[in-house]
């Protein structure tokens, strides 16, 4: 449809990556919307997370054009063929700070409908954990609300997106995706991260549609035995077919993934024995481990010096009161969640959830996680993973290159 072209400021020398419309398609209004559509709408969000936009216009020959920051790094897409799959800790990490910024997006009535790995770019960033951050890009099919009636509406009957990555009521070409839309989206992206491959894959598009809309997801386990039941937990949450029953915002998923973030740290800490308690590790958790109810404070109690004998009243008492918390905090309860479904087409934006800062703070020893307790938990009772094997070859042919975006008109 068009070029990326390396730009430089005559006056200022800043450098900028240019995207340009072939002159056929700019003649076409309807094409240049939807290519300004991405300029629109993310000069609205003001977030680390998001890809820059310093201009936008017609070129001399009538060529439409959109002047972007110039990102250096790498797509996710080309991460993976390098590495064949991210570890745990660096995929949570990279979706928690994906997921905060698509919350800017959606708090200003934006959503997505397009997420997958050539769309979220990794570049460094010396300010975050683990020295790099991820870029959203390609807001070219967002979905605006607020905007003049039908004019960026999604007619019933159309399907936009990229089958891989599409939610069930993209895959209906519905009227009423919202954010939760972009939940399963990325969702779908955490699991190719970390199995190498989707959780739906075929050979035709239509085949992976019809997965999205009949059959249950898949658990990512299956593929790597080593997964924290709580990873698969929450992505099992992302992926039920019913919007309702998806974590209900992106706020809400960036604080699992930060409770997961922090309980991955943990578990890589030395095993801690006072009085013949030993701290909870990872093969000891509970096969279906609902999110936390209520505020709790977990201190890393590693590297304190072994209590004398001299002060063992005091300080044992105090070190099995440190285990007990990092116990409890495997420990949680489960209760049935309870949203509701968004008929209309408008974005709802949570109100009881307060606005998150641009990033969340990175899990160190010291952190201390407050959950928000409005936050419904998985419920354990509705998901049980089966008993993990060992990976066995797979039957059909796992494309390196899924799908590419469609735009199918499916009529009236």
């Amino acid at each position: 449809m068009g070029a990326v072209y390396l730009g430089e400021h005559t006056l200022l020398g800043r450098k900028a990556a240019i995207k340009v419309l072939l002159p056929s398609l700019s003649a076409d209004q309807a094409v240049v919307r939807r290519f300004f559509n991405e300029a629109r709408a993310v000069t609205q969000i003001s977030d680390p997370g998001i890809v820059q936009v310093f201009d936008f216009g017609y070129h001399t020959d009538g060529s439409a054009f959109i002047v972007m920051e110039l990102l250096e790094g790498e797509s996710m897409t080309t991460r993976l063929r390098r590495i064949g799959q991210f570890g745990v800790s660096d995929c949570v990490r990279l979706i928690r700070m994906t997921a905060t910024s698509l919350a800017a997006a959606h708090a200003k009535g934006i959503v997505h409908r397009d997420l997958k790995p050539d769309n979220i770019f990794i570049v460094g960033d010396p300010a975050v954990t683990g020295g790099e951050r991820p870029k959203i890009l390609d807001f070219g099919i967002a979905k605006l609300s607020g905007d003049i009636p039908d004019m960026h509406k999604t007619r019933t009957g159309a399907l936009i997106g990229t089958p891989v990555y599409m939610s069930p009521e993209q895959c209906r070409g519905a009227g009423d995706v919202d954010q939760r839309s972009d939940i399963y989206s990325l969702a779908c992206v955490m699991f190719r991260l970390l199995t190498g491959r989707p959780p739906f894959d075929s050979q035709g598009s239509g085949e992976v549609i019809a997965m999205h809309l009949r059959e249950a997801p898949p658990f990512a386990a299956a593929h790597v035995p080593e997964l924290p039941d709580m990873i698969d937990l929450i992505l099992q949450r992302c992926l039920q077919k019913d919007p309702a029953a998806r974590f209900q915002s992106m706020t809400e998923l960036a604080q699992a993934l930060g409770q997961a973030e922090l309980m991955l740290h943990h578990s890589s800490q030395p095993t801690i024995a006072v009085a013949g308690v030993t701290a909870p590790t990872p093969s000891s958790w509970p096969s279906a481990t609902p999110l936390p109810q209520s505020p709790s404070t977990i201190t890393h109690a590693s590297g304190q010096h072994a209590p004398t004998r001299a002060r063992a009243p005091i300080i044992v008492a105090a070190a099995v009161g440190t285990v007990a918390i990092v116990i409890a905090a495997t420990v949680f309860a489960t209760r049935q969640h309870g949203g509701s479904v968004v008929h209309d087409a408008a974005i709802v934006t949570p109100t009881t959830t307060p606005p998150i800062d641009a990033s969340l703070p990175p899990p160190t020893p010291d952190a201390a996680i407050a959950p928000d307790a409005s936050i419904a938990p998985i419920d354990a009772g509705m998901i049980s993973r089966p008993p993990v094997v060992p990976p066995h070859r797979a039957t059909k042919p796992v494309h390196a290159n899924p799908p590419s975006s469609v735009d199918i008109d499916r009529g009236d």
